[in-house]
């Protein structure tokens, strides 16, 4: 079982940073990996995710805030969260699929929280 081991989340006031890494305890490729996140009563909503090639994708509200990188050979993803706001207080939670196995592993969620 691959696991996905978060860190990064805590208490920023808006317009401040925050950067999320998310490791893989695992050699098999994971592919695609990125970041959803959830509100209280909500479904996961998208919030960036990442391909080994480059191939990147992000959620309309987070377009030109939030930036998704990775290490292929560290298997770590990485979200790099700048101009927070209030609205982007959520859980984090790591996704990574898994190819050898076909399955897709989350982490155990990080919180983020904005002060207005």
């Amino acid at each position: 079982q691959v696991t996905l081991v978060e860190s990064g989340g805590g208490l920023v006031q808006a317009g401040g940073s925050l950067r999320l890494s998310c490791a893989a305890s695992t050699t098999f490729t994971i592919n695609p990996m990125g970041w959803y996140r959830q509100y209280p009563g909500k479904q996961r909503e998208l919030v960036a995710t990442i391909r080994s090639d480059g191939t990147t994708n992000y959620g309309d509200s987070v377009k030109g805030r939030f930036t998704i990188s990775r290490d292929n050979a560290k298997n770590t993803v990485y979200l790099q969260m700048n101009s927070l706001k209030p609205e982007d207080t959520a859980v984090y939670y790591c996704y990574g699929f898994v190819i050898s196995y076909r399955y897709t592993s989350w982490g155990q969620g990080t919180r983020v929280t904005v002060s207005s």
